[in-house]
């Protein structure tokens, strides 16, 4: 279900195959860097979804509109800043009516709750997409990261996780 605004902005495109390739396009021409729209949802600590997004080490939003229906990229158009909860357009260029939203799922997630194999056919494609949690600090440094997914990265270099990737402070994201 989508808000007044957020239609205005995006339209979803249902697939009828079930294969998980339904796609949100963008409705306007944006500027590089700037806002798409703000995200609204609910918080959840209790579980992930495949639905969710990671906010923090250790909470999660359910999206509950057509921001769900944003996939993943290798060479996204968008990033989802979790802490500021805003949709923008990535820095380095515009996004355009009829482009596909899309961002890039380790920027929010640790671990994915369904991990995939991506076929976004970019050349930085990264093949299986599991989380920040599985990927090398100098190749995640290629995109744009929230701050809670750069903190369990410093905590990782400081050798501060456990060995099931939870940071050795006791914090736990989301019972992983």
């Amino acid at each position: 279900m989508s808000t007044p605004q957020l239609s205005k902005l995006v339209k979803v495109i249902h697939s009828n195959t079930g294969d998980f390739s339904s796609k949100l396009i963008s409705l306007v021409d944006r500027e590089p860097g700037s806002l798409l729209t703000p995200i609204a949802g609910s918080v959840r600590t209790d579980s992930r979804a495949y639905t969710s997004v990671q906010i923090s080490e250790s909470a999660d939003i359910e999206l509950n509109s057509d921001l769900v229906f944003a996939n993943h990229s290798c060479s996204p158009s968008v990033i989802f800043d979790m802490e500021n909860f805003e949709v923008r357009v990535v820095a380095h260029r515009a996004l355009r009516a009829g482009e596909e939203v899309t961002f890039f799922y380790p920027s929010t997630e640790w671990e994915m709750q369904q991990p995939f194999e991506c076929r976004c056919g970019s050349q930085k494609c990264l093949g299986l997409v599991r989380g920040a949690k599985f990927m090398d600090d100098d190749v995640l440094r290629r995109w744009w990261l929230n701050g809670h997914v750069e903190r369990l990265l410093a905590a990782r270099r400081k050798g501060g996780m456990e060995s099931n990737g939870v940071p050795s402070t006791g914090v736990e994201i989301n019972g992983i």
